[in-house]
């Protein structure tokens, strides 16, 4: 393996994005940044590099493990790279539910409910 490969190679190589231009599509959109600086598509990513990737409205955190620029194996691709990506927050945890059954809330029930998400 070498030294060095570009970034929009190297997340097509590690099977995050599916295809090489839609690689060079998020690094042309500034949706990757290597190091904390928006990455351009021939920028070159070496071993213990961090990569921020934005996907679908989400921050990945991408660390280097190894450099390969063809695209290889599920287990190789793996290995070569390391996710730090915190947990996404669950969606049914975010809305308050109500007991199946329960019938239509009353108005103090729905006033409690719109506080609740932040709707005054």
């Amino acid at each position: 393996m070498s030294d060095s490969v570009r970034v929009d190679s190297w997340l097509w190589a590690v099977r995050i994005y599916k295809t090489r231009s839609a690689a060079t599509s998020a690094c042309r959109a500034g949706h990757v940044r290597v190091g904390g600086e928006r990455a351009k598509a021939a920028q070159p990513v070496r071993v213990g590099d961090e990569l921020r990737v934005r996907i679908s409205g989400f921050d990945r955190i991408l660390v280097v493990r190894q450099t390969i620029s063809k695209r290889v194996g599920a287990p190789l691709a793996a290995a070569a790279v390391e996710d730090r990506t915190p947990e996404r927050p669950r969606p049914d945890a975010l809305f308050a539910a109500r007991d199946r059954g329960a019938g239509r809330p009353t108005k103090r029930e729905r006033r409690d409910i719109d506080r609740l998400r932040g709707r005054e």
